[in-house]
C-alpha cells in the first residue's frame, strides 16, 4: 500500500499504482507490458504522466528497500525513460507541473 496522500498531500488519479502491483506478482514481462500499455495510452496527458513517473519512481524505491535488485532495476529503468520523455516533451504550464509534483 501505498498512502502518498498522507506523506505527500498528493492524490493519485489513475489506477497506475494499483495496476504494477498486480504486474510485480507476474514479474518482469508483466512490468514491461503494464508500462509499455500506460506509456502509449496516457503520455499526451501531462497530469497522467507525471503520475506514471511518480509511480515508477516509488515503485523502484519500494523494490530496492526489499531486496529485489532486478525490479528495482527495470523500474529504475522505465522512470528515467519516462522522465526523459517528460522533460522533452512537456513545455510552459505543464512542465512547470510535471517539476511542482516530482519535486
Amino acid at each position: 500500500m501505498w498512502d502518498i496522500e498522507a506523506t505527500t498531500g498528493y492524490k493519485l488519479k489513475t489506477t497506475f499504482w494499483d495496476d504494477f502491483s498486480i504486474a510485480d506478482r507476474f514479474g518482469i514481462n508483466a512490468i514491461k507490458d503494464t508500462y509499455k500499455r500506460a506509456f502509449a495510452e496516457w503520455k499526451t496527458n501531462y497530469i497522467y504522466l507525471t503520475e506514471l513517473v511518480l509511480v515508477l519512481n516509488h515503485k523502484a524505491w519500494e523494490h530496492y528497500t526489499n531486496g529485489n535488485e532486478l525490479f528495482a532495476q527495470l523500474y529504475n529503468e522505465l522512470w528515467q525513460k519516462c522522465t526523459i520523455y517528460a522533460c522533452t516533451k512537456l513545455k510552459g504550464e505543464e512542465l512547470s507541473y510535471f517539476y511542482r509534483t516530482t519535486d
